[in-house]
């Protein structure tokens, strides 16, 4: 017998939101990890507003604000006006933010304005801290070998937003710049005056940003991650800041660890440096018309052999924030800005990768 095409809508309902997630949803799993991370941030959060005492209105909870950002990650949701669109009626979004059936949601403007305090206090930087802190109590980290790369970002701005300097201010018409000669030294964005015109390898030259990882070999995770505007040296910069961040962590000074990284590393200045912090350094040999800086000695070791086999692996997270996360070109305009929504991205990218090694089965299991 054919149904009738009817709809009847109950007055009330004695379902709870927490009915309408499925038990294994992959969201659970990266709920409880982020709300482990979000619930050691308290001191952090209590700084970032006035005390209780002075009145006021309640802003929104800070930790409903990251877990949405969270979710504009994980979902690649393209903006916070369409953000807070699915919040209104997605039941698996309100569940994962903490927002109840009835609760009003924010206006995007509200959302965007409050996010911008986070921004501020650093908040995302101590959450990937504290979500790096739970991958180490999972025993999930070596903490001892790791790998270094570097990707391009193109900024929130065109070519015809980078014009001429005259007395520090950007003027002129972009427009047109055909046969002129332009430089980072002459010329800079109106939109966006952190972004550097940038090319590399068979890539035109686009205004950009770079974003660099230091990830740990045992899974990939990452461990270390921070955006800087883009210039042909910042790559071997950064990878310094970052590896002598991992061996001050390590708290042993006699405790070796290695570095792997491509040939773009492979700089006398780079490896001396390395070498100097008691990093060996198992960055690929550059032997293209001149000397590599590695020594053979390293190059023909075991443990070099399994470190650039293992530094593949890095990729994987620029890949996962460039589809996924929306990292490719980012929405947002200022270092700041985009340090922050890059370390949000491999914070994500670290949640996601920690769910699905927990559900790998240990090795012997029946």
């Amino acid at each position: 017998m054919r149904g009738a095409d009817t709809f009847t809508e109950s007055l009330f309902t004695m379902r709870k939101l927490e009915d309408f997630v499925p038990a294994d949803h992959p969201l659970r799993a990266i709920r409880t990890m982020a709300n482990g991370a979000l619930a050691k941030m308290g001191d952090l959060f209590s700084a970032m507003y006035e005390a209780d005492t002075k009145g006021g209105r309640p802003s929104v909870a800070p930790e409903k604000l990251l877990r949405a950002m969270l979710l504009q990650v994980l979902y690649s949701v393209r903006s916070e006006r369409q953000l807070m669109e699915q919040v209104q009626y997605n039941l698996l979004f309100r569940w994962f933010i903490g927002l109840s059936m009835d609760d009003v949601v924010w206006v995007s403007t509200v959302f965007t304005k409050n996010r911008e305090r986070l921004i501020k206090h650093d908040a995302v930087i101590e959450f990937f801290n504290e979500v790096v802190a739970i991958a180490q109590e999972k025993d999930l980290l070596s903490g001892e070998h790791f790998s270094v790369d570097g990707t391009l970002i193109q900024a929130w701005a065109s070519h015809k937003s980078f014009v001429a300097k005259a007395d520090d201010h950007a003027i002129g018409d972009g427009g047109n710049f055909k046969g002129d000669k332009r430089s980072n030294e002459t010329h800079e964005s109106k939109t966006d005056a952190d972004a550097r015109l940038y090319r590399k390898g068979n890539t035109a030259s686009e205004l950009r940003f770079m974003g660099h990882t230091l990830s740990d070999n045992r899974h990939g995770l990452i461990a270390n991650a921070v955006v800087t505007t883009a210039d042909g040296y910042a790559e071997r910069e950064a990878a310094k800041v970052m590896i002598n961040d991992a061996r001050q962590a390590l708290g042993d000074p006699e405790r070796e660890i290695t570095l792997g990284a491509d040939k773009g590393y492979d700089a006398q200045e780079f490896i001396d440096t390395c070498i100097e912090l008691g990093v060996m350094p198992h960055v690929a040999q550059n032997k293209s018309g001149r000397k590599s800086a590695v020594p053979d000695a390293i190059a023909q070791s075991e443990g070099y052999a399994l470190s650039q086999r293992k530094r593949k692996l890095i990729e994987q997270g620029f890949g996962w924030a460039k589809t996924v996360g929306g990292i490719r070109q980012v929405m947002v305009r200022g270092l700041k800005r985009v340090d922050q929504m890059f370390v949000l991205n491999m914070a994500a990218f670290n949640l996601v990768r920690m769910r699905t090694l927990g559900q790998v089965r240990p090795l012997g299991a029946q």
